[in-house]
């Protein structure tokens, strides 16, 4: 194998970024276990003079959120002629944003929960949707911001402006049905899908807190579901892929409503730079595969050279 300088991208100044660093550190370690050599960049306002500085053969995008994952930095290093992990511009653009991913998505059949965008003023005049309803912000992932609104008025009835949630940090906000059921998630890598883990929070629901702190859920791989519903997850989490134009690893987030069989199935979000932690679902499922970390992390570097 040959031996490459990969400059691993992480940090940032998103939501996520204790997140990212983690990534970040796992990647990093990984890669020069392979006889990489790596040079780690925390991201900011001088990014572009670090890379450019280091002269990487490629670049390793750990980051999540805004501005790593939502096309900036992609565009960046387009203009720059440095090759990249994980999806381009025009993709990274659309998977950030919720509302365009399922402008993309649903005309070609792929089930995503209705909903609409609403002004976070007049959530507090009346409600966008019957309850139990979710508001999220259009272009966050990790769950951050998400608010289940449901029929005790947990937030007030009408939403009380002071009640603690995301209207007291976004604008506008994606209202959505809230849908029943269990969390599945699907990787997707090289363009093939890996399999289906079911999430189970200890408590409440699959936030942030859930996501990246040991013990607070359960991965359950395989899902113990029924094998049409491991089949519908794999083969719309790999045409979701392939539709919106993803590179590297990415993982699909659905919602499946268990009364209902097949048609209670919903995609929530594809997710274009999913996290690589210790916690984290593409890691666990490639390892489940018989794909290790390293190997994994050459995987998606060897797809960012041969394209």
């Amino acid at each position: 194998m040959k031996s490459l300088h990969v400059a691993v991208l992480m940090g940032g100044w998103s939501a996520e970024r204790e997140v990212s660093l983690m990534s970040g550190a796992g990647i990093a370690d990984a890669l020069e276990g392979l006889g990489h050599k790596v040079t780690r960049i925390d991201m900011d306002r001088d990014v572009a003079l670090k890379i450019a500085e280091a002269k990487p053969d490629v670049v390793f995008n750990a980051l999540h959120g805004t501005p790593g994952e939502d096309g900036t930095v992609q565009g960046m290093l387009d203009l720059m002629g440095v090759r990249y992990t994980h999806s381009g511009l025009v993709t990274s653009v659309i998977a950030i944003d919720k509302q365009l991913t399922k402008q993309a998505l649903v005309p070609h059949g792929i089930p995503m929960p209705g909903g609409r965008m609403v002004k976070t003023e007049d959530l507090h005049r009346e409600d966008p949707l019957p309850r139990p309803y979710v508001l999220k912000p259009v272009n966050e992932g990790s769950s951050v911001g998400v608010a289940i609104v449901t029929k005790e008025g947990n937030y007030g009835n009408p939403i009380a402006p002071d009640a603690r949630g995301p209207w007291q940090e976004f604008d506008e906000l994606l209202a959505e049905p809230f849908i029943r059921g269990r969390e599945l998630t699907t990787a997707v890598l090289a363009g093939e899908a890996l399999g289906v883990t079911e999430l189970k929070p200890k408590s409440g629901f699959y936030d942030y807190d859930a996501k990246y702190t040991d013990g607070l859920t359960e991965h359950v791989y395989p899902a113990q579901i029924p094998d049409e519903i491991t089949e519908a997850c794999k083969r719309i989490a790999l045409e979701a892929h392939k539709l919106l134009g993803c590179k590297g690893t990415s993982r699909s987030d659905f919602r499946w409503d268990d009364s209902m069989g097949i048609e209670g199935l919903f995609l929530l979000e594809v997710n274009t730079q999913p996290g690589m932690t210790p916690l984290s679902l593409v890691p666990e499922q490639a390892r489940h595969l018989g794909i290790s970390y390293p190997e994994l992390c050459q995987r998606i570097v060897d797809e960012a050279l041969s394209g």
